[in-house]
Protein backbone atom coordinates (compact mmCIF):
# COMPACT_ATOMS: atom_id res chain seq x y z
CA UNK A 1 0.00 0.00 0.00
CA UNK A 2 1.33 3.42 -0.96
CA UNK A 3 2.31 5.63 1.95
CA UNK A 4 1.04 9.16 1.33
CA UNK A 5 2.00 10.53 4.73
CA UNK A 6 5.35 11.97 3.56
CA UNK A 7 3.36 14.34 1.33
CA UNK A 8 2.29 16.12 4.51
CA UNK A 9 5.51 18.10 4.20
CA UNK A 10 3.99 19.92 1.21
CA UNK A 11 0.96 20.82 3.31
CA UNK A 12 3.24 22.17 6.05
CA UNK A 13 5.00 24.40 3.53
CA UNK A 14 1.72 25.72 2.09
CA UNK A 15 0.18 26.41 5.50
CA UNK A 16 3.38 27.90 6.90
CA UNK A 17 3.80 30.30 4.00
CA UNK A 18 0.10 31.21 4.07
CA UNK A 19 0.40 32.10 7.78
CA UNK A 20 3.58 34.09 7.06
CA UNK A 21 5.81 32.08 9.37
CA UNK A 22 9.59 32.28 9.01
CA UNK A 23 10.31 30.60 5.63
CA UNK A 24 13.52 28.91 6.83
CA UNK A 25 11.73 27.46 9.86
CA UNK A 26 8.83 26.25 7.71
CA UNK A 27 11.11 24.48 5.23
CA UNK A 28 13.17 22.81 7.97
CA UNK A 29 10.06 21.60 9.82
CA UNK A 30 8.58 20.30 6.55
CA UNK A 31 11.81 18.46 5.71
CA UNK A 32 12.01 16.84 9.14
CA UNK A 33 8.33 15.88 9.06
CA UNK A 34 8.69 14.36 5.59
CA UNK A 35 11.67 12.27 6.71
CA UNK A 36 10.01 11.03 9.89
CA UNK A 37 6.76 10.18 8.09
CA UNK A 38 8.79 8.42 5.41
CA UNK A 39 10.20 5.99 7.96
CA UNK A 40 13.56 7.55 8.80
CA UNK A 41 14.65 8.11 12.36
CA UNK A 42 15.42 11.63 13.60
CA UNK A 43 19.22 11.22 13.38
CA UNK A 44 19.01 9.98 9.78
CA UNK A 45 16.87 12.98 8.83
CA UNK A 46 19.39 15.41 10.33
CA UNK A 47 22.24 13.59 8.56
CA UNK A 48 20.38 13.93 5.22
CA UNK A 49 19.86 17.65 5.77
CA UNK A 50 23.51 18.12 6.69
CA UNK A 51 24.69 16.19 3.63
CA UNK A 52 22.44 18.22 1.31
CA UNK A 53 23.74 21.48 2.78
CA UNK A 54 27.37 20.34 2.50
CA UNK A 55 26.94 19.19 -1.11
CA UNK A 56 25.44 22.54 -2.13
CA UNK A 57 27.41 24.91 0.11
CA UNK A 58 29.25 26.50 -2.82
CA UNK A 59 25.96 27.36 -4.52
CA UNK A 60 24.63 28.87 -1.28
CA UNK A 61 27.71 31.09 -0.86
CA UNK A 62 26.68 33.20 -3.86
CA UNK A 63 23.58 34.39 -2.01
CA UNK A 64 25.68 35.87 0.80
CA UNK A 65 26.52 38.83 -1.46
CA UNK A 66 22.89 40.03 -1.48
CA UNK A 67 22.56 40.77 2.28
CA UNK A 68 26.11 42.16 2.25
CA UNK A 69 25.15 44.65 -0.48
CA UNK A 70 21.98 45.51 1.46
CA UNK A 71 24.01 46.30 4.58
CA UNK A 72 26.50 48.37 2.59
CA UNK A 73 23.65 50.38 1.05
CA UNK A 74 22.08 50.92 4.47
CA UNK A 75 25.33 52.29 5.84
CA UNK A 76 25.89 54.74 3.01
CA UNK A 77 27.49 52.96 0.04
CA UNK A 78 25.43 54.95 -2.49
CA UNK A 79 26.21 58.23 -0.72
CA UNK A 80 29.92 57.42 -0.74
CA UNK A 81 29.77 56.58 -4.45
CA UNK A 82 28.02 59.87 -5.19
CA UNK A 83 30.51 61.78 -3.06
CA UNK A 84 33.44 60.19 -4.89
CA UNK A 85 32.14 61.33 -8.27
CA UNK A 86 31.31 64.82 -7.00
CA UNK A 87 34.90 65.21 -5.80
CA UNK A 88 36.41 64.24 -9.18
CA UNK A 89 37.16 67.01 -11.65
CA UNK A 90 35.95 66.49 -15.20
CA UNK A 91 33.75 63.50 -14.35
CA UNK A 92 30.62 63.31 -16.52
CA UNK A 93 27.88 60.75 -16.79
CA UNK A 94 28.88 59.96 -20.38
CA UNK A 95 32.54 59.31 -19.57
CA UNK A 96 31.64 57.22 -16.52
CA UNK A 97 29.22 54.93 -18.34
CA UNK A 98 31.49 54.54 -21.38
CA UNK A 99 34.32 53.46 -19.07
CA UNK A 100 32.00 51.03 -17.29
CA UNK A 101 30.84 49.67 -20.66
CA UNK A 102 34.43 48.93 -21.64
CA UNK A 103 35.19 47.42 -18.24
CA UNK A 104 32.09 45.20 -18.43
CA UNK A 105 32.92 43.97 -21.91
CA UNK A 106 36.56 43.21 -21.13
CA UNK A 107 35.82 41.34 -17.89
CA UNK A 108 33.02 39.36 -19.55
CA UNK A 109 35.31 38.52 -22.44
CA UNK A 110 37.77 36.79 -20.09
CA UNK A 111 35.02 34.88 -18.27
CA UNK A 112 34.45 37.22 -15.32
CA UNK A 113 30.80 37.83 -16.19
CA UNK A 114 29.63 37.93 -12.56
CA UNK A 115 31.97 40.75 -11.55
CA UNK A 116 29.28 43.27 -12.53
CA UNK A 117 25.51 43.04 -12.68
CA UNK A 118 22.43 44.96 -11.60
CA UNK A 119 22.19 43.97 -7.91
CA UNK A 120 25.90 43.92 -7.10
CA UNK A 121 27.21 46.81 -9.21
CA UNK A 122 24.59 48.93 -11.00
CA UNK A 123 22.18 49.64 -8.15
CA UNK A 124 24.70 50.33 -5.35
CA UNK A 125 27.52 51.92 -7.38
CA UNK A 126 27.14 52.66 -11.09
CA UNK A 127 23.67 54.22 -11.02
CA UNK A 128 24.32 56.57 -8.04
CA UNK A 129 27.64 57.61 -9.54
CA UNK A 130 26.01 58.29 -12.93
CA UNK A 131 23.30 60.38 -11.26
CA UNK A 132 25.89 62.36 -9.30
CA UNK A 133 27.93 62.97 -12.44
CA UNK A 134 24.84 64.11 -14.37
CA UNK A 135 23.84 66.49 -11.57
CA UNK A 136 27.37 67.84 -11.33
CA UNK A 137 27.42 68.62 -15.06
CA UNK A 138 23.81 69.64 -15.66
CA UNK A 139 22.37 70.64 -12.30
CA UNK A 140 19.29 69.19 -10.63
CA UNK A 141 17.53 66.64 -12.86
CA UNK A 142 13.77 66.21 -13.32
CA UNK A 143 12.44 62.90 -12.02
CA UNK A 144 11.83 61.62 -15.56
CA UNK A 145 15.41 62.30 -16.64
CA UNK A 146 16.76 60.85 -13.41
CA UNK A 147 14.94 57.59 -14.15
CA UNK A 148 16.41 57.62 -17.66
CA UNK A 149 19.91 57.92 -16.17
CA UNK A 150 19.19 54.84 -14.05
CA UNK A 151 17.84 53.01 -17.10
CA UNK A 152 20.92 53.93 -19.15
CA UNK A 153 23.14 52.60 -16.35
CA UNK A 154 21.30 49.28 -16.37
CA UNK A 155 21.33 49.14 -20.20
CA UNK A 156 25.08 49.74 -20.21
CA UNK A 157 25.60 46.70 -17.99
CA UNK A 158 23.34 44.60 -20.23
CA UNK A 159 25.11 45.60 -23.46
CA UNK A 160 28.57 45.14 -21.98
CA UNK A 161 27.77 41.66 -20.68
CA UNK A 162 25.78 40.47 -23.69
CA UNK A 163 28.36 41.38 -26.33
CA UNK A 164 31.40 40.72 -24.16
CA UNK A 165 30.62 37.22 -22.91
CA UNK A 166 30.50 35.71 -26.41
CA UNK A 167 34.22 36.39 -26.76
CA UNK A 168 34.81 33.90 -23.94
CA UNK A 169 34.78 30.54 -25.73
CA UNK A 170 33.67 28.53 -22.68
CA UNK A 171 30.34 30.32 -22.27
CA UNK A 172 27.06 28.46 -22.77
CA UNK A 173 25.91 30.73 -25.62
CA UNK A 174 29.01 29.88 -27.69
CA UNK A 175 28.41 26.17 -27.16
CA UNK A 176 24.79 26.62 -28.23
CA UNK A 177 25.82 28.46 -31.40
CA UNK A 178 28.40 25.75 -32.11
CA UNK A 179 25.72 23.07 -31.81
CA UNK A 180 23.39 24.90 -34.20
CA UNK A 181 26.13 25.35 -36.83
CA UNK A 182 27.27 21.75 -36.46
CA UNK A 183 23.73 20.44 -36.97
CA UNK A 184 23.56 22.53 -40.16
CA UNK A 185 26.78 21.01 -41.46
CA UNK A 186 29.24 23.75 -40.47
CA UNK A 187 31.67 22.32 -37.91
CA UNK A 188 33.27 25.22 -36.05
CA UNK A 189 35.31 25.29 -32.87
CA UNK A 190 34.29 27.51 -29.93
CA UNK A 191 37.50 29.50 -30.42
CA UNK A 192 36.56 30.32 -34.02
CA UNK A 193 33.15 31.58 -32.91
CA UNK A 194 34.72 33.63 -30.12
CA UNK A 195 37.13 35.32 -32.52
CA UNK A 196 34.27 36.35 -34.80
CA UNK A 197 32.40 37.76 -31.80
CA UNK A 198 35.13 40.40 -31.34
CA UNK A 199 34.04 42.66 -34.26
CA UNK A 200 30.45 42.54 -32.98
CA UNK A 201 31.59 43.52 -29.49
CA UNK A 202 33.63 46.43 -30.87
CA UNK A 203 30.63 47.67 -32.87
CA UNK A 204 28.41 47.34 -29.81
CA UNK A 205 30.88 49.39 -27.78
CA UNK A 206 30.94 52.27 -30.26
CA UNK A 207 27.19 52.19 -30.93
CA UNK A 208 26.13 52.12 -27.29
CA UNK A 209 28.95 54.46 -26.31
CA UNK A 210 27.59 56.91 -28.87
CA UNK A 211 24.10 56.55 -27.40
CA UNK A 212 25.46 57.30 -23.93
CA UNK A 213 27.31 60.43 -25.06
CA UNK A 214 24.29 61.61 -27.08
CA UNK A 215 22.09 61.17 -24.02
CA UNK A 216 24.57 63.14 -21.93
CA UNK A 217 24.51 65.98 -24.47
CA UNK A 218 20.71 65.96 -24.50
CA UNK A 219 20.68 66.33 -20.71
CA UNK A 220 22.94 69.34 -21.13
CA UNK A 221 20.55 70.89 -23.65
CA UNK A 222 17.59 70.34 -21.33
CA UNK A 223 19.38 71.99 -18.44
CA UNK A 224 20.52 74.91 -20.60
CA UNK A 225 17.01 75.72 -21.88
CA UNK A 226 15.56 76.98 -18.54
CA UNK A 227 18.69 79.11 -17.97
CA UNK A 228 18.30 80.77 -21.38
CA UNK A 229 14.62 81.45 -20.71
CA UNK A 230 15.47 82.97 -17.32
CA UNK A 231 18.12 85.17 -18.94
CA UNK A 232 15.62 86.51 -21.44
Amino acid sequence: MTNYWPLAGILIVVVGFALRFNPLLVVVVAAIATGLLGGLDFVAVIESLGKAFNDNRYISVTWIILPVIGLLERYGLQQRARGLIESMHGATMGKLLVVYLGFRQITAAIGMKDIGGHPQAVRPLVSPMAEAAAEKSHGDLPDEEREKVKAMSAATDNVGLFFGEDIFFAIASILLIQGVFESAGYPLTPLQLSVWAIPTAICAFFIHGGRILAFDRRLGQLSAAPKEEAGQ
